[in-house]
């Protein structure tokens, strides 16, 4: 049975960004691998390419987790993406016992409802990865959310019961230490058969959209740098990097 490393906790009563503010003490500090940045109020979540994320105070999850695999090549650097999202759909399997799914690349969703967003932001050190930040937004206990997302949820909303935030932090928190324990150890078959296996809508024919327009596919593959391959319907294979393709939800 594996050990787990006690986590260096970097409390904020509001931040506009645990992300943002990580990076800033990497700047000053040398920090130990797995601090966290948490905050009960983010005020200025973002998502992928600036994509915002709506929390509401003192109901959510929203931390950053820092990360020194310098043992990672950075051709492989997704690999870190595949392991949170993966500790995220193992936490709300035991934490709620619902399944969730991930929206290539990292989304976590229910269904068609988005529960916990991703930003993963690593820095390269010549060969070798240097630290790796990991923001993490889980809607737990939110009951309602006002912004123009398309498709949010929380687990108490899909539910119908109220988490224990820290207890909800100390598992994940576990089960990420679990997942990048079998990234430091190699076991990146484990990885991409559960990563793979997790993949919303990875099974069927799905609509999906790029610069061309809409199209009927299925997921192919996801390879080692995370790009997508899609197998339209007409048996043309379609490889696609980070929002260059979008699932019609």
């Amino acid at each position: 049975m594996m050990t787990y490393s006690a986590p260096e906790f970097l409390v904020y009563p509001e931040l506009e960004s645990t992300n943002t503010e990580l990076k800033r003490l990497l700047s000053n500090n040398n920090l130990s691998e797995y601090s966290v940045v948490i905050t009960p109020h983010q005020t200025a979540g973002r998502g992928q390419v600036g994509n915002g994320w709506e929390s509401e105070l003192n109901k959510n999850l929203t931390f950053s987790l820092l990360l020194r695999p310098s043992f990672l090549a950075p051709h492989l650097q997704f690999y870190i993406s595949k392991i949170i999202s993966l500790a995220i759909t193992d936490t709300i399997k035991q934490l709620a016992n619902i399944e969730a799914c991930i929206k290539w690349p990292n989304d976590i969703y229910v269904g068609d409802s988005k529960v916990c967003g991703i930003l993963i932001e690593n820095s390269i050190l010549g060969a070798h990865l240097d630290y790796c930040i990991a923001g993490i937004g889980l809607n737990i206990n939110q009951d309602e959310f006002k912004s123009d997302a398309p498709n949010p949820a929380s687990l108490k909303q899909l539910t119908g019961k109220d988490y224990n935030i820290e207890l909800t932090l100390e598992l994940l928190l576990e089960n990420i230490q679990q997942r990048y324990h079998e990234l430091e150890v190699n076991r990146l078959e484990l990885i991409n058969k559960d990563y793979f296996n997790a993949l919303y809508r990875k099974n069927g024919i799905h609509s999906f959209n790029d610069e061309h327009g809409e199209f009927m596919a299925y997921i192919d593959s996801i390879n080692e740098m995370g790009l997508m391959t899609l197998i339209d319907t007409e048996g043309s294979k379609r490889q696609y990097a980070f929002k260059e393709v979008s699932f019609v939800v």
